[in-house]
């Protein structure tokens, strides 16, 4: 009689996560499915994995405490200005809340576009400024108040709604201050372990710089993606964002936490010319991996400049009785 089984290996020892005669397979077939998937096959050997393999076949669910370690904290990051950043993030946050996930927005950059562009800024006059006592500044100032569950604003621009964490011009005056402040920089990694239940995914939109508040942000997150237009300065750029990447990771052995994953390079504001496809942008992409050793993601994000002048062009209509 056939035997089947599923095993793993735990420290030094192989212990027995399913067992099922061959006749019985084909009624077992979806529980066989499930224990073999992508998904479910990375079965981990800590307490701070999603699951854990005791003694027989006993799979145990993930406490409250491993529940936090499962959000992604994902920085989108270059120091070349005008190469997609906000755009990525705005477009991501919403596609990963289309899909489900429980997202929050952070706006690291003075320019505050990730604010705006979630709906958040709703002024058209300073004195009816309504986020400049309460925003990322206040989060990185405060080591005791203003958690992220009081500054995050929820943004209507998109269905399902997510939850975002203004910025404000007034952080670009306040950076020589907080630099005197050694707590700031953990600040915000510190306050998001506290809402690490009520969020899948954090995306760190991040200032054109090498400055203090692109480091809190590399900092905070696991991983960092790297839009770009592929173009000569913004690819003489990564270097610097190399070299940068390197010295945060430097800071994050200090305090134990593991180094940034680079996720890769995304290409973005891509001209969809034919000629452009077929040889600058191929040479540009190999040169990303050639002369600076990172990966080039497979999407591309295309420049529709026709869809783009349509925005500009608008016509008032006025519906009169009838």
């Amino acid at each position: 009689m056939l035997l089947g089984t599923i095993a793993l290996r735990v420290g030094e020892e192989i212990q027995l996560v399913f067992q099922c005669p061959g006749r019985e397979v084909d009624a077992k077939i979806e529980e066989i499915k499930a224990l073999i998937g992508k998904d479910n096959l990375k079965l981990q050997q800590s307490d701070s994995h999603p699951l854990n393999v005791r003694s027989g076949n006993s799979m145990q669910p993930e406490s409250s405490n491993q529940k936090q370690q499962k959000m992604k904290i994902i920085a989108v990051y270059h120091n070349k200005g005008g190469v997609g950043k906000t755009t990525t993030v705005v477009n991501l946050a919403a596609t990963f809340s289309k899909k489900g996930k429980r997202v929050l927005a952070s706006d690291m950059d003075s320019q505050a576009n990730t604010t705006f562009g979630t709906g958040l800024i709703k002024f058209d006059d300073e004195e009816l400024d309504d986020i400049k006592d309460c925003n990322i500044l206040q989060v990185l100032q405060s080591e005791e108040f203003y958690p992220i569950s009081e500054v995050a604003r929820t943004s209507a621009f998109n269905t399902p709604e997510l939850d975002v964490v203004p910025s404000h011009i007034d952080l670009m005056q306040y950076e020589s201050e907080l630099n005197q402040l050694d707590y700031c920089r953990l600040s915000l990694l510190d306050k998001l372990k506290e809402v690490a239940t009520q969020y899948d995914i954090v995306l760190i939109d991040t200032p054109p710089a090498l400055n203090l508040y692109a480091r809190i942000a590399l900092i905070t997150a696991d991983y960092v993606l790297i839009p770009s237009d592929l173009k000569p300065f913004a690819n003489q750029g990564l270097k610097n964002v190399k070299d940068f990447i390197k010295k945060v990771d430097a800071f994050r052995r200090q305090i134990n936490k593991e180094p940034l994953k680079i996720l890769g390079v995304l290409a973005c504001n891509i001209s969809t010319n034919a000629a452009f496809g077929k040889s600058t942008f191929k040479k540009r992409r190999e040169a990303i991996t050639t002369r600076y050793d990172l990966l080039v993601m497979e999407n591309v994000i295309y420049s529709r400049e026709v869809l783009a002048k349509c925005c500009e062009e608008t016509q008032v209509v006025r519906v009169g009785s009838c």
